[in-house]
């Protein structure tokens, strides 16, 4: 079995001693992920824009690992707010229409008061057509 350790580029991945992401073997562990936006250095207010740059996160960790959101087989949502969670449903179904992982939702805070969702997802590489 390979293990690899993904990451976002984040300075507390080191500064902590975690990953965006672990591959063992067929099996991708993507750690709770925010609405952060790395590119920008900021986070939006929106729960849903947060959503969303949280999914754009998680596919792009799911990316460096091989994998695509189709590849999810188990998620959990984090949300401090309960009203939150129905704007984000949406989103949710935009990313996961297909893959339509088993899925908890949380109600908890986060690290800080802007973050208003946290995802965390299993997914499991598959053979493409055409691999043998």
């Amino acid at each position: 079995m390979t293990r690899r350790l993904i990451s976002s580029g984040s300075r507390f991945e080191e500064e902590i001693g975690y990953s965006r992401a672990v591959v063992d073997g067929d099996d991708i562990f993507v750690s709770g992920t925010t609405g952060y936006d790395y590119a920008t250095m900021t986070i939006q207010e929106g729960i849903v824009a947060q959503c969303d740059q949280t999914f754009r996160n998680i596919a792009a960790a799911l990316a460096q690992a091989g994998a695509t959101m189709d590849d999810v087989v188990r998620a959990r949502f984090i949300v401090p707010r309960r009203e939150d969670w129905e704007p984000c449903w949406p989103v949710v179904k935009k990313y996961f229409g297909v893959a339509r992982p088993a899925s908890t939702l949380i109600h908890a805070d986060l690290q800080t008061d802007a973050m208003r969702i946290e995802i965390e997802v299993t997914a499991r590489l598959r053979r493409r057509q055409g691999e043998h």
